[in-house]
This record gives C-alpha cells, sequence and structure tokens, in this order.
C-alpha cells in the first residue's frame, strides 16, 4: 500500500481496487507488527506443519521436529504456549473408541479391494508383475536402549522387502524414508500402488508428496476392516 501511495495512487483507491477497509489499515500503519510478533507467526507456522504432518506428537516432539527440520528454534515452554493457545493437542492426548484413538480419514482410496463370486467385498493383496502392489506398514520393536521403530514396504509380487527404515520414534518421515528407499531400490516404479492402513504417518503430507515424486499411487484400508490389517501385518511379516 505503501508502494501504490509513493506512485502517486491514493490510498482510498487502492483500498476500494483490493477490497479492504481503510479504518484497519489505518490501525496498522498506526501500530505495525512488531518483531517478536512476527517471529512467533514464524514459530507457530513452523508448529502447525509438524503438528499436521504428525498429530500423534506433543508439543515437546512438536518443539524437537521445528528445531530439526523447521528451522525454528524454541524453548519446550514457548512450543507449549503456541500449542495450547491454538489448539494443536496430540490426538492421544484424550481417549477417542475403545481402544483410545480413532482413525482419521483416508487419504487415498483402496484399490485393494475386489467383488467375490458372492458379491461380497474383500481384500486382493496379489500382483501379476513386480512393482505393481507395495504393502507398507510400522511396527514397534522392543530393545535394550528403548523402543525401535521399522517401517517396512514389501513387494507382493515377489514377497520381497524393497525398502524400509527405522527411527526411535514413530513419525511421518519414517513411512517417507522407507518409500523413497524402496523406490531408489527398484528404480522405475510409476504406477505401482502402495497400499497402507490409515495411521497419521501414511496420511501425511510429507508422504502423499513423496508418491507424487516418485509416480506411485497411494492406497488405504477402511476403518475397522481387522482383515485388511491382518493381511497387510502377515505379508510384512511373512
Amino acid at each position: 500500500m505503501s508502494e501504490l501511495a509513493a506512485d502517486g495512487i491514493p490510498v482510498v483507491v487502492s483500498c476500494r481496487v483490493l477490497k479492504l477497509a481503510r479504518q484497519p489499515y489505518y490501525r496498522w500503519r498506526a501500530t505495525p507488527v512488531t518483531g517478536r510478533e512476527l517471529e512467533e507467526a514464524y514459530r507457530a507456522n513452523a508448529l502447525l506443519d509438524a503438528h499436521r504432518d504428525d498429530p500423534e506428537f506433543g508439543y515437546r516432539l512438536l518443539a524437537d521436529e521445528t528445531r530439526v527440520e523447521g528451522g525454528e528454534a524454541m524453548s519446550d515452554r514457548t512450543a507449549w504456549r503456541i500449542a495450547s493457545e491454538n489448539g494443536w493437542w496430540s490426538v492421544f492426548g484424550k481417549k477417542r473408541g475403545k481402544n483410545g484413538k480413532k482413525p482419521g480419514p483416508a487419504v487415498h482410496d483402496d484399490l485393494c479391494v475386489v467383488i467375490d463370486e458372492h458379491g461380497r467385498e474383500r481384500h486382493r493383496f496379489e500382483a501379476d508383475r513386480a512393482n505393481q502392489l507395495w504393502l507398507t506398514d510400522i511396527t514397534e520393536h522392543q530393545t535394550a536402549e528403548g523402543k525401535l521403530y521399522l517401517c517396512a514396504v514389501k513387494d507382493a509380487f515377489s514377497g520381497r522387502i524393497v525398502g524400509y527404515s527405522m527411527d526411535s520414534r514413530m513419525k511421518a518421515s519414517l513411512a517417507v524414508r522407507a518409500v523413497r528407499n524402496a523406490a531408489r531400490m527398484r528404480g522405475v516404479v510409476n504406477g505401482c500402488i502402495v497400499h497402507s492402513d490409515r495411521g497419521s504417518q501414511f496420511r501425511s503430507r510429507k508422504l502423499r508428496r513423496e508418491l507424487t515424486v516418485h509416480n506411485l499411487v497411494g492406497s488405504m484400508g477402511r476403518v475397522a476392516s481387522c482383515g485388511d490389517c491382518e493381511s497387510v501385518e502377515y505379508l510384512l511379516a511373512a
């Protein structure tokens, strides 16, 4: 607005074209955004991005993520205050449903459903060639140094693990690295279906971007479909 005024365009005209009220503009001119408020906004944006990618994380883990990946260093106390003010809570903060957590909405269609001879839906985890269907899941392992999470990607055709990653935290980047390693190992994987459950790691924006980069097609199981989950876990463990 100031640049337009410097070019000789009246503020009233600029506000009319931009569909802005003049009073808020003049109030902002009188008390512009301070450096502290701007820094707070950047920190809030970094925390929101981390929360969207890993909604299970509490404020401490969100603060860790912003320090490592978001480039916005802040104390745990600051992260707690910003997250509390905006209502960004871990999905495990309150019990939801019988098992204490509620599955999130699917971000992909279920591409492994077929209709049998009786007209009933069932899952078919089979492939006619390599890199046609991949199955992925995350398992938890207890070690002497604490919990270790493993995300594996298995080719349904060969039954081989084609990519995996491990981490001490079950976050979105765990699934991203596993899919990335599988794509690099197999080379051209255009059109390959990657089937998973509805865990937040597999619904994250990070993983969806990674699928797009390698021209992979996401597929996601249905809520309360125990046959789906058990089949995926069985194939990955086999």
